[in-house]
């Protein structure tokens, strides 16, 4: 089959590789119809990662279910279904307690799995013809036949659930202020989940013009970091008290705010500045505890100097963690489909499988309004 494969920082190929096999009775094979490249992919494409050479990208996966293994009960062949870029088992002490993001069995060793990802398991990425999913009873949701919403179900295997949970760490709600940092994909959809929650007032934080008037458009107000210190911008818009809650939607490459180099931990900071005292921040940005282009030898390790002390005097509180996607994935599929919600308004590009080395290249670089690719394995509703 054809699949993303990556050979060394800032270069992928579509090559040749191995078909996926069923290798367990709970298994069944998937031909992708859509598959997205998300800015997680970007850090392993960037050499930012442990991540080798041969590894087949992709985690946010949705397809039609080609083959089912014997022991699998509520699918069947032709069911359509996209996938959390989570890989879960069901049945361990994390997935029995909704912490699909954490589970013990995937990944021996390790809290979690993915698709396509470094350290998350044996499981190849689904920029390709054919994905092979393990625990499939679990870990497929079923979508209504056809081709549907196919950029918005897409979305359901990450980046809209993702969104969503930076909300829910934080735990906003109806009335209330929010400060996102980052309206790339998963700011635009904490964004988006934070107005879909009931939030009175939403802003944006960022300073790719593209991504603040999109940002703009659904509804939030735009707040450029080079313009000045976003925590004082946003002060000035909230009576001087800040905001509610808080999302990191950045993670560890945030830049500074002159861009001109990396920070971190400035978002983290910024978060404590901005949100009022007692008020909550949710984490979903990516931190790591290895990065091989870290700024200095702290960041390398993960080690981040962040304003513990002011955050402790004003009796913040933090979650974060990745998104257990299963949590979320079925109440926002029938968002969909009642159309209250249409996530892929963040979708700049459908493209051919093909193409993927250009898209990688051009959505590394933020040109040409590349936002959020997704990719069409055999061609199928490329545009």
């Amino acid at each position: 089959m054809k699949a993303v494969v990556y050979e060394k920082p800032f270069s992928v190929t579509v090559r040749d590789v191995d078909d996926p096999q069923i290798q367990h009775p709970n298994d069944v094979m998937v031909r992708v119809t859509s598959t997205a490249i998300c800015g997680s992919d970007l850090h392993m494409y960037e050499g930012r990662t442990a991540a080798e050479a041969g590894i087949v990208f992709g985690h946010e996966n949705l397809g039609i279910v080609e083959e089912v293994g014997t022991g699998v009960t509520s699918l069947s062949k032709g069911d359509r279904v996209v996938m959390p870029f989570n890989v879960a088992c069901g049945f361990c002490k994390n997935c029995l307690a909704g912490k699909t993001g954490f589970c013990l069995t995937v990944n021996p060793g390790f809290a979690g799995g993915a698709y396509g990802y470094v350290a998350m398991g044996p499981y190849k990425g689904g920029q390709a013809e054919l994905l092979r999913v393990p625990f499939a009873d679990f870990n497929c949701l079923k979508l209504p036949p056809g081709d549907a919403f196919e950029t918005d179900f897409v979305l359901l295997a990450d980046i809209f659930p993702t969104g969503y949970h930076g909300c829910e760490l934080a735990q906003v709600s109806p009335g209330e202020s929010v400060a996102v940092f980052g309206a790339g994909p998963v700011g635009l959809m904490a964004a988006y989940s934070a107005l879909l929650r009931g939030a009175a007032k939403v802003f944006s934080v960022d300073r790719v013009p593209e991504r603040l008037a999109k940002a703009e458009e659904i509804g939030a107000i735009p707040i450029d970091f080079t313009k000045g210190d976003p925590a004082e911008q946003i002060k000035e818009q909230t009576g001087g008290e800040g905001t509610d809650k808080g999302v990191d939607a950045v993670g560890y490459q945030a830049q500074a705010h002159d861009a001109s180099h990396e920070e971190p931990a400035i978002v983290l900071n910024e978060l404590v500045m901005t949100v009022r005292p007692t008020g909550m921040l949710g984490v979903p940005g990516l931190y790591v505890p290895s990065d091989p282009g870290g700024p200095d030898e702290h960041a390398k390790h993960g080690q981040l100097l962040v304003s513990i002390g002011k955050m402790f005097e004003k009796g913040q509180q933090m979650g974060t963690g990745q998104c257990n996607v299963k949590r979320y994935n079925r109440q926002l599929r029938d968002m969909i489909i009642a159309e209250r919600a249409k996530p892929s308004f963040v979708v700049s590009h459908e493209l051919p499988l093909e193409q993927a080395p250009q898209a990688y290249e051009k959505f590394d670089k933020r040109i040409e309004g590349y936002t959020k690719v997704v990719l069409h394995p055999g061609h199928a509703l490329a545009a």
